[in-house]
């Protein structure tokens, strides 16, 4: 058993020497050359062009932006190609489309900030009222309260109360 012991570790160890032989990054490949050739990649995906400030004022590679405004408060009845953003075939999307799309948070217009926070104040006040209200006509007590013979001395733990069992005490 014990020569069998010696004989797997010694295995082991011999496979681990010849993983360390292997190069950490593979020197060949099996993809043709068209696929990871540096010239060739060049040709494929030329080196961007850099624009100066006056040929791309918004420093976004001279696309197009549309104005900045939600597509919330486009026509919602107009003849759209996509009807649910609202977005005709072929039209440039805004960068900021993540802020000025149809899923983004909903713009709520139908009220000023000063009304908004009136209407807050008129609802923190009609609650805090009805709340005196109630406090005010709630009676103290719902019943007499109830009597009971010893006023529940033993019941409760008291001085007659039987004592409950503790480490010391002898067994029952």
């Amino acid at each position: 058993m014990l020569s069998q012991r010696f004989a797997r570790v010694s295995t082991i160890r011999g496979a681990a020497q010849a993983v360390r032989r292997v190069p950490i990054v593979q020197q060949r490949t099996f993809f043709p050359a068209s696929f990871n050739d540096s010239k060739v990649l060049e040709e494929k995906y030329p080196e961007y062009q850099k624009l100066t400030e006056a040929e791309d004022p918004n420093m976004n590679g001279g696309y197009i932006n549309p104005p900045f405004i939600k597509r919330q408060f486009r026509d919602p009845h107009g003849d759209w190609w996509d009807k649910q953003e609202r977005r005709n075939f072929g039209e440039p999307v805004h960068e900021d489309h993540d802020l000025l799309g149809m899923f983004s948070p909903y713009e709520y217009t139908w009220t000023t900030t000063g009304r908004g926070l009136f209407q807050i104040g008129l609802f923190i006040t009609a609650f805090f009222g009805v709340c005196g209200v109630v406090y005010a006509n709630y009676p103290d007590k719902p019943s007499y309260p109830r009597e009971f013979p010893g006023g529940l001395d033993r019941e409760l733990g008291g001085a007659g109360a039987v004592r409950a069992r503790q480490s010391g005490d002898a067994d029952p």
